[in-house]
């Protein structure tokens, strides 16, 4: 028995990682890619990839879950903490600002409320389980949000709210719904409360 007690409702353990996503997997060129930061901040932020991996950098081992109905425990990410990125003082961020779009490739997006992107279980991800991302799973950088073990108090959305191939945050008053929570999923995604479809 695999600590049965992490896995949410309606979820079925996996080993394998698999690979879902809309659209084809985009090309990535690092002499013209950047990284934005926009919106209620008091100044827009623009990264090139080789400033963008030079950014400190964190490691967490997180539980994932998917809408699709398949958990994966135990997962390895490194990447850029937005929160770190704050407390450091290269981005500041306005008093009004309380949701984060994350804009990916093909005009993809998801949302999710800024104590979510400032939590320990949130990061800009660049490597998993001590290599870089494969191009499939979201390479350069996907949005990640999971459960740490014995941090019941965090917010855990579902894997989707993590946008692969993100190239923005936009930090806004309101919440604007995603791609996928245009299209009919559940605006907070919360895995124990198998939130999956509005």
């Amino acid at each position: 028995m695999r600590e049965l007690h992490r896995l949410p409702p309606g979820q079925s353990l996996t080993n394998k990682f698999p690979v879902l996503h809309y659209g084809a997997v985009p090309a990535f060129d690092p002499a013209s890619w950047n990284f934005q930061f926009y919106g209620e901040v008091e100044k827009a932020l623009t990264l090139s990839w080789a400033e963008f991996s030079q950014l400190p950098r964190r490691k967490l081992k997180m539980d994932i879950h998917c809408v699709t109905r398949w958990s994966k425990f135990d997962t390895e990410w490194e990447g850029i903490s937005v929160r770190d990125l704050i407390t450091s003082g290269l981005l500041r961020l306005k008093p009004g600002a309380n949701f984060v779009i994350q804009h990916a490739e093909y005009d993809f997006s998801a949302n999710l409320p800024l104590q979510t992107v400032l939590a320990d279980n949130f990061l800009l991800a660049t490597h998993f389980n001590g290599v870089p991302i494969t191009p499939d799973h979201g390479f350069p950088v996907r949005g990640i949000v999971g459960a740490i073990p014995g941090r019941e108090e965090l917010a855990v959305p579902y894997f989707w709210k993590g946008a692969k191939w993100l190239r923005r945050l936009e930090f806004t008053v309101s919440d604007h719904p995603g791609f996928w929570e245009s299209a009919g999923y559940h605006n907070e995604a919360d895995v124990w409360k198998e939130e999956r479809f509005g």
